[in-house]
């Protein structure tokens, strides 16, 4: 029998107590499929009832194993079937499909619950188009519901009637929530290869072709990751890589332990661990001061992109060996508002949209928690989707856009969301009108790797 290593153990306590270590989600996924009827308040019900009997416990479970083995669980969340497939068949409106799930989260306690999506990257069904024209409604009248739209994937190509149509969803959101600083916009987030087991809002939806219900759980090792980098200085770039990988390991360990444990006291499969580094707005717990520390002056500096995508395949290669399941994200996330560096770097000018852009290219996420100035149109916005689902559709991977147009705001001010969501300066955005493109309407088709098989 191993013998545990005190070392490990104090190492770990050391983590949780000094960098910000924690597991920042258990997400519940549950298939409303089997709840859709062509009555929509028979549906609402039917929705309330599954949700509430099957994640009954999942707030309690999470607390007692928090307690048991000490490790934080920040957030206890459920992801759903996107609801533009239950709504269709009701053919009324989603709007009510959202409340219902309101409702659930207050009898339950979660601290969010996301799937009101749709699944467009080809085209819409008359419930697609329902939901989505709902979606400011839905977002502004609920507080822990989260939205998703996938526009585009590698596949299929990118739906641009979505895209444009998305463009004047998000201004929408915003302009609906413009007296609690556009909070709406910072719920809704546009995908392209969204993936089906994602734990982390605003993404995560729960596919069609996943279980009737399981856990999946994201972890999140930034402060560690930083901490471990500060102490090796004169660590050659190889040696990084390893050190990241190590970190990554033990982090991944965690989330496993958690995930299992989880779904062993719930009685439901365990799905998989997400690897990603989430930040938070807490010093020391940022992907940005991980990028100073292997030795640029600020993120956004030239080799910024290179930094970050030895980050990102560091920590793939280092988790994916600690868990039976790993997927969702799996990388480093970059939101601006979420990351004291991210935000310090913003508000220096060191970090633009464009060079973040850039390292999207190269990490798990997108434009994330970006907050624009409020004269941003609806053209720009949807312009530049179409410029991460191009990304993502080209280098079959997940992007995203998650951007609050700051209603009122002009660059240079600051935008508080609070919590998690933090705090973020408007930032500066080429405002040359994309319009003409926009509204050409069609399908940019899927690239040559789509014919891969």
């Amino acid at each position: 029998m191993p013998v545990l290593d005190t070392k490990d153990i104090l190492e770990t306590i050391q983590m949780i107590q000094d960098d910000c270590l924690d597991v920042r989600t258990t997400t519940m996924g549950i298939s409303l499929l089997d709840c859709a009827c062509e009555d929509m308040d028979r549906t609402c019900q039917k929705v309330y009832d599954k949700v509430c009997r099957l994640a009954k416990d999942l707030v309690r479970t999470g607390e007692e194993i928090q307690r048991q083995y000490g490790i934080p669980i920040i957030n206890k969340r459920i992801a759903v079937t996107p609801i533009a497939m239950v709504a269709g068949p009701s053919g009324g409106d989603p709007v009510k499909l959202a409340r219902a799930l309101q409702r659930a989260a207050d009898t339950l306690g979660v601290n969010f619950i996301g799937g009101y999506s749709a699944l467009v990257q080809k085209g819409f069904s008359p419930g697609d188009m329902a939901l989505i024209r709902s979606i400011p409604e839905a977002l502004s009248t609920t507080e822990n519901i989260c939205a998703s739209v996938n526009v585009g994937s590698t596949k299929a190509g990118i739906n641009m009637d979505a895209v444009a149509l998305m463009g004047r969803i998000v201004r929408e959101c915003s302009e609906k929530t413009a007296d609690r600083d556009c909070i709406a916009a910072a719920k809704l987030v546009v995908l392209c290869n969204a993936p089906e087991d994602n734990p982390f809002m605003a993404g995560a939806f729960h596919g069609p072709g996943e279980p009737d219900c399981e856990i999946n759980v994201g972890v999140s090792g930034t402060g560690v990751v930083r901490a471990v980098l500060a102490k090796n200085p004169n660590a050659t770039i190889s040696e990084l890589a390893d050190l990241i990988k190590r970190t990554a390991f033990k982090i991944t360990r965690m989330g496993q332990l958690v995930g299992a444990e989880a779904s062993r006291r719930l009685g439901v499969p365990f799905g998989i661990v997400d690897l990603s580094l989430a930040p938070t707005p807490a010093i020391g717990d940022s992907v940005a001061r991980i990028l100073e520390e292997m030795g640029l002056e600020s993120c956004g500096a030239c080799g910024t992109t290179a930094c970050l995508a030895l980050l990102n395949d560091a920590v793939k290669k280092g988790g994916v060996m600690a868990s039976s399941r790993v997927g969702g994200l799996s990388g480093a996330f970059i939101p601006v508002s979420e990351d004291e560096g991210m935000i310090a770097a913003a508000t220096s000018g060191a970090l633009c949209i464009e060079k973040l852009e850039a390292m999207t290219a190269v990490c798990s996420v997108g434009l994330d928690m970006i907050v624009l100035p409020g004269d941003t149109t609806a053209e720009v916005i949807a312009a530049l989707i179409a410029d991460e689902a191009a990304i993502g559709m080209v280098n079959s991977k997940t992007t995203a856009v998650r951007v609050i147009p700051a209603i009122g705001k002009k660059e240079g001010d600051t935008v508080e969301f609070g919590g998690l969501l933090g705090s973020g300066p408007v930032m500066r955005i080429n405002q040359s009108s994309p319009a003409k493109f926009i509204h050409r309407g069609g399908q940019i088709p899927a690239p040559m790797q789509s014919l891969k098989n």
